[in-house]
């Protein structure tokens, strides 16, 4: 069956972007935007030693790369929510060549912070999964959105997984600067990619689009709806503590008296585990509350590093934290954006969608830059592993109040 189009928009319906197509399309695009961000963390050490910089050098730039990208990530979903996904999808590709290619030949922590914060940064805002999300609602049925999102975060992790070995793979057969333009290269199929998942451009001038919520209005609706606001300062957990573990994680191993090897198997696992756990995520919340599973896996992260943290770090040990880790890892995903589907619809779904993204990513960039600094000043990352289990029970806590219902509004009322 092909895609429908809306009732009174323009038909965005094709041949052959059977939903199939779309789903297959949207998770490779998923895998090739968050695999090679994801195996960054992996060119810490060798880069840091050919520069002789600190871990904090590293560490701030791909901090201002988490922040530029969460900052980045509602105008560019309003863009894609305004002129559709094809563009921004094609552009974040170019984006996200260039700012690897560039971090590769970087001789200055400043120009680190442009190319691999800022430049990559507004790459990866403009090739993300989050966009792909975002047109699986619009181009998905109904039934299988849930699915869908768990799906297209799944194969983020997925890329997770490829991309961790392949970088140690790249590095050890070409050279880390190499390896990073490889990786550069790589995202550019996503234009390609991007074509099944294209939404249509809005048409100011049909009669359809004037009679729908404006921007200005879905904003302020979401920002005065608590349950909107608990959601987002839930998602900033997610960030702190993904964006923490992606980055340092190698590194603390190898403190721990682990090889390399080990940074990146234990990244590829978590990877791996994902696929399960955002797909289960994404079956789960079509049969319980959506916030009941969000709790839960909160909870659950922040017992997982307790654990960690509290026993002797093997290789062993670090496989199996990734496995744990790895169900509960971009699982908050499926949930957080079917609760803004459901309480807002699917017309700024990018846009208020990419909101929440910004508060992920706000989180992620103290992950990160206090992972570096608190490193330099105390010798130790225990500082943050607890501040992360803090945090996740914090978030466990204020997502029980949410409201799983479709906002109220006047104009559906008086209908």
């Amino acid at each position: 069956m092909a895609v429908q189009s809306a009732p009174g928009n323009p038909a965005v319906a094709s041949v052959w972007r059977t939903p199939m197509v779309i789903l297959i399309c949207g998770c490779l695009i998923g895998a090739i935007g968050f695999g090679p961000r994801a195996a960054l963390g992996l060119f810490l050490t060798p880069m840091s030693q050919a520069h002789g910089w600190s871990r904090e050098v590293f560490s701030l730039a791909l901090a201002i790369q988490v922040i530029v990208w969460g900052a980045a990530q509602p105008f560019v979903g309003a863009v894609a929510d305004r002129f559709g996904t094809f563009r921004v999808l094609s552009a974040g590709a170019v984006l996200y060549c260039v700012g690897l290619a560039w971090m590769a030949y970087a001789s200055t922590p400043g120009m680190l912070d442009l190319s691999a914060g800022v430049l990559t940064g507004l790459g990866i805002a403009g090739s993300s999964f989050t966009l792909v999300i975002a047109a699986f609602s619009k181009l998905m049925p109904p039934h299988m959105r849930s699915l869908a999102f768990g799906a297209g975060t799944a194969a983020g992790s997925f890329g997770q997984f490829l991309f961790s070995p392949l970088a140690v793979g790249f590095i050890s057969l070409f050279g880390w600067q190499y390896a990073l333009v490889a990786f550069g290269i790589i995202t550019l199929t996503v234009i390609p990619l991007a074509a099944a998942v294209r939404t249509p451009a809005l048409d100011p001038h049909s009669h359809y689009e004037r009679s729908q919520q404006s921007l200005r209005h879905a904003l302020a609706e979401a920002f005065g709806h608590r349950s909107y606001v608990l959601l987002v300062l839930g998602f900033f957990t997610c960030g702190f503590q993904l964006l923490f573990i992606t980055v340092h994680l190698p590194a603390y191993l190898v403190d721990r008296g682990l090889s390399v090897d080990a940074g990146a198997w234990t990244l590829g696992t978590i990877g791996l585990f994902n696929i399960i756990g955002s797909i289960g995520a994404g079956w789960l919340g079509d049969r319980m509350p959506k916030r009941y599973l969000l709790s839960v896996i909160y909870t659950l992260r922040s017992l997982a590093v307790i654990v960690f943290v509290s026993l002797p770090v093997t290789t062993g040990s670090a496989i199996a934290f990734g496995a744990v880790m790895g169900l509960l890892w971009l699982s908050t995903v499926p949930p957080t954006s079917s609760l803004v589907a459901l309480m807002f619809g699917t017309r700024w779904m990018a846009t208020l969608f990419g909101f929440a993204f910004f508060s992920h990513q706000v989180g992620g960039f103290l992950g990160v830059w206090l992972g570096g600094l608190l490193y330099t000043t105390t010798g130790s990352y225990n500082v943050v592993w607890w501040l992360s289990v803090l945090l996740g029970v914090i978030s466990a806590i204020i997502n029980l109040p949410i409201i799983e219902q479709p906002v109220g509004r006047a104009a559906e009322a008086a209908v």
